[in-house]
């Protein structure tokens, strides 16, 4: 079928999430979850999205994978961190909401997002909302993690968020979600997200 050609190209060209670009070995387990809550605050404020993947790459580089490695970290350091991503104008700003979210993260959760999942009940719209409770992470923030981590957190699928459906029909592909889901494996649902996203991001 075309349209699952269309899609097999996409996975093809631009399919490599943005966990992965950002080292994530995405899992169901406490520090990878966090390191994806960590690029989603970075990609909630209006800057390149290769300059947030470089800031996370710095941060996890210098020891910063945890709520506890980040916490530990004076706010220097996590300044420092961002600013030899070149993540400017929000370094300040980024580095607080990093420390002040990975402080919550402990203090609320014991540091494992996974205690967030079962506070929801395993409700999409209720982990979107408890994310939002995160320094810095808003409706676009929680959208970014649902998408990525659909792939651990199946309850979260098909996650494609404005952005990704609003490219998928620019390419005469299905705008909802569910028709997207059947273009492709449930594996590959993070992936066909961030490709969608990466194909519209291209033409900007």
């Amino acid at each position: 079928m075309p349209r699952k050609g269309e899609a097999k190209r996409l996975l093809e060209e631009h399919g490599q999430t943005y966990a992965e670009e950002a080292g994530i070995r995405l899992r169901n387990t406490p520090a990878p979850l966090y390191q994806l809550l960590t690029l989603c605050v970075l990609f909630s404020v209006p800057i390149k999205a290769d300059i947030a993947v470089a800031a996370a790459r710095e941060l996890f580089g210098a020891g910063k994978r945890t709520p506890r490695a980040m916490v530990a970290a004076s706010w220097q350091d996590r300044v420092d961190a961002l600013g030899r991503a070149h993540y400017r104008r929000y370094d300040e700003s980024t580095a607080t909401a990093l420390g002040d979210g990975a402080q919550l993260a402990l203090d609320r959760y014991r540091g494992d997002l996974r205690r967030l999942r079962d506070e929801s009940g395993g409700d999409p719209e209720r982990i979107r909302a408890l994310l939002q409770e995160f320094p810095r992470i808003g409706p676009v923030g929680a959208d970014i993690f649902s998408r990525e981590a659909q792939a651990v957190w199946p309850e979260l699928s098909p996650a494609f968020d404005t952005l990704a459906r609003g490219a998928a029909a620019g390419l005469g592909l299905p705008g909802t979600a569910e028709g997207l889901a059947r273009l492709v494996s449930e594996d590959d649902l993070p992936r066909l997200a961030a490709a969608l996203v990466r194909a519209q991001l291209a033409k900007k």
